[in-house]
Formats: C-alpha cells, structure tokens, sequence
C-alpha cells in the first residue's frame, strides 16, 4: 500500500504546482491593466512636466519683453513707428525719396516730387 501513498502525492503535488501557475497566471492577469494604466499616467505626467517647464521659460521670456517694452524710450519709438507725433509737432509724409536721390547723384537741380 505505500506505493499508492507515493503515487497520490505525486499526483496532489503536480495539482498543487499547477493550482499556483494558475493563481500566478491570474494574479498577472488582474494587475496588468492597473499596471499599464500607471506607465501610461507616469509618461503623461512627464510629459506634462516637460510642457510646464517650457511654458514658464516663454512666460519668463515675455515678462521680460513687457518690462522691457514698457520702458518710456522703447514706447516712445514704437509710438513714432506707428506715426503717432508729440503735441506741436507736425507729421510730414515724404514719398519718392529713393527718385530724389538718384536725381540728386545724377546732379539735377531737386525739384517736385510727383
């Protein structure tokens, strides 16, 4: 009778291996989407990180620009840009300056624009 003994435990022993690939098997299968879900979310999260730390270096940079160009100097230039003139000044539009000069090379006397 001892070889029946021998032989069951082979048997519950070859059940037992297989009832723990199974539960292994199960237990992978339950916390691989979890598993993807968290690599998903950690590459999004760098990513985003990522597109914060180059948001803030251009929001740096256009501080900088603002205080920059808030300056009286640099407004008053972009002012004169723009055709804007200072109370008592007088805006005087000039046209056909490229043909006086070449007028002016060739020796004519300067004489009206058209």
């Amino acid at each position: 009778m001892p070889a029946r003994k021998g032989r069951r435990r082979a048997r519950s022993g070859a059940v037992r291996r297989w009832l723990a690939v199974g539960a292994l098997v199960l237990v992978a299968l339950l916390y691989y989407r979890p598993l993807r879900a968290y690599l998903d979310a950690r590459a999004q999260r760098a990513e985003r990180i990522a597109a914060v730390r180059r948001l803030r270096a251009e929001q740096a940079a256009l501080e900088r620009r603002l205080r920059a160009s808030s300056s009286l100097p640099v407004l008053v230039r972009e002012a004169r840009a723009l055709g804007y003139v200072r109370k008592g000044e007088h805006l005087f539009i000039v046209k056909n300056v490229e043909q006086w000069r070449k007028r002016q090379r060739a020796g004519h006397a300067p004489g009206r624009g058209r």
